[in-house]
Order: structure tokens, then sequence, then C-alpha cells
């Protein structure tokens, strides 16, 4: 038996922040940061495990069950509220679960890396699992560099996966990680995010390529057969780019950076979340995961929505 998506909710921030609000004591403007990014306005905000338990709350109000009901959780962040213990400590005990809890920084591929781990530790006897991306990226950006400012947003997801479906939720996954180009993008802790932005797009562009036409593979489809393309909201360059090599139509990919920008860990989550809210997704239908990122790491995976032979 395998398991299945039967739950998913989102949490952002209150504080709209617009591109005009940068421009206005910034050397940019909102027609320069759209043409370059694709993002108008983005979130800011509040805590990373306070979004992690709002996101929690309602991916568990969506699966129909309670806190008690999850035997463990994962927490892709890459902004923990503190360096000890883990943030998904709090988050365990505000939302009530059982068993166990982890942190996951695998930067903006953390979601991938940590749905694939919760799925696999699923098939080793976890009964259900609560998977969330949170981050606060606002809390180590420099507000006053126009080049990384702009970009990066706050908010989480989260998505309940539950054992006993039929058939497999992951058909096929590629993680990875090129160590030797870390310094292409960094914080030091107590610093800010360091990014050469034109290299890091063009080894986004080359290596969700490679890791996409990876899994496809393995799971024995083509770009045809996706019927949702989910990529991590980094910049609309990088993903027509992908869907572009692909002949994937931007028609079936789902895109949030427009007013949540660069959320790292959570913007896969949150692109699934709306995509799923918005009726996007139907039973069986296959779903496209990638993420690149800082380490530089990154992840992607093929996936079959659908309760599957659960219980509504």
């Amino acid at each position: 038996m395998g398991s299945a998506i039967t739950g998913w909710g989102d949490a952002l921030p209150d504080r709209v922040v617009t591109n005009d609000e940068f421009a206005a004591r910034l050397d940019t403007s909102d027609e320069w940061i759209v043409a370059r990014t694709g993002i108008r306005e983005r979130r800011m905000g509040s805590t990373t495990s306070e979004l992690a338990v709002q996101a929690g709350r309602a991916a568990l109000k969506s699966a129909g069950i309670d806190g008690a009901d999850v035997d463990l959780l994962v927490l892709a962040t890459t902004t923990p509220d503190q360096a000890i213990p883990a943030t998904s400590a709090a988050v365990h005990h505000a939302l009530g679960c059982r068993g166990g809890a982890f942190d996951l920084n695998a930067a903006c591929a953390g979601f991938v890396y940590a749905l694939v781990t919760a799925d696999a530790l699923l098939g080793a006897g976890h009964r259900r699992a609560l998977v969330i991306g949170s981050e606060t990226l606002s809390r180590v950006t420099d507000q006053e560099d126009r080049s990384t400012a702009v970009l990066f947003g706050d908010g989480a997801a989260a998505i309940v996966l539950e054992s006993g479906a039929t058939g497999d939720l992951v058909l096929s996954y590629d993680l990875g990680v090129d160590g030797s180009a870390a310094s292409l993008l960094y914080a030091d802790h107590g610093g800010h995010i360091h990014m050469e932005g034109r290299e890091v797009f063009r080894r986004a562009v080359r290596t969700e390529m490679v890791s996409i036409e990876r899994v496809l593979a393995d799971a024995g489809i083509g770009p045809d057969d996706v019927d949702l393309f989910v990529p991590h909201q980094a910049n609309v360059r990088i993903i027509e780019a992908v869907n572009e090599r692909l002949g994937l139509p931007m028609e079936r990919t789902a895109i949030v950076l427009d007013h949540t920008g660069n959320t790292s860990a959570a913007s896969i989550p949150l692109a699934l979340a709306e995509a799923a809210d918005s009726g996007r997704l139907a039973e069986g239908d296959t779903v496209l995961l990638s993420g690149f990122g800082a380490g530089m790491t990154w992840a992607s995976a093929v996936i079959r929505w659908g309760r599957r032979g659960l219980p509504r």
C-alpha cells in the first residue's frame, strides 16, 4: 500500500510589500522588477513557527483530522526561529502531534526533500505525516540591497500524507547537491543573503533540466503526460526557460511568485496548495515538482495526485 496527499493548507503574513515600496527608496522600479523576475508583491512578517502552525492547522482541517492523528512532522526551512531547538519541536507542540518531528534544510529544494523523506517513512510504518515548508526570508535579507531585497518573501504551506492508498504517491525522485557551488548563494549566521544572480540563474536552468529529465524517464513518462508542473518560485524567467526546453506550456504550470516572491522551501507547497484550492488538480493527475537553490541543492519528483482508495 502506498500513501496519498489527503489535505493541504497555506499561510501568508498580513503585510503586503509591493514593488512600489522598494522603488520609493531603492534605485529600481515596478517595471524593472516585474520584467526580470515576474514578482509584483510579496508578504513579510511573523515567525517561521507561527506560519508553520497556521499552515499545518489548515492542512489538518482540509484532511479532516487533528494533530493527534499525526505521528510524524517534517518541517522544511532555512530560517528556523532558533539555532536550538529545532523549530519543528514548537510546531509539533502547538499542533498536538504525536511521534517525532525534525527540521530539514535543503534550501529551495527542501520541500521536495521533505516530501520524499516523509513518504519513505510512511512506507516504514508511520500512519500519517504532516510536511510543512515555512520561511521568513525577510529576516535574512538586506532590505537595502536592491539585487536581493525585491526577491524574497515570507510564507508557509503544508500537506498531510496518509498511508494505505492504492499505488505509490512518489513515482520517481531525484535528489542532489553540488557543494562546490555553495558560495554562489549563502547567508552566514547573523548575516544576510548573498547571491551571484546570473550564475545561479544559469545553473538553475541547466540543473533543473537534467533532474526533471531524469525523474520523467524513471517514471516512464514524457512532458506531455504531466498534468501540472509545480516548480520552485524563484524567477518567472527560470520557469519559462525550463518550460520551453521541456516543451511544456505555461498553462500547465503553477505560478504564485507574482504575489509571494521567492519563499524558498515554502514556494512549491504554496503553489501546490493554491492549485488544489482553485480546482486545477483532479484524482489521478500526474504532478511534476522541481526545486533548485542554495547548496547548490536540487530535487525533483513525479507524484500521483488524489486519495486513490482512501476513504473521504
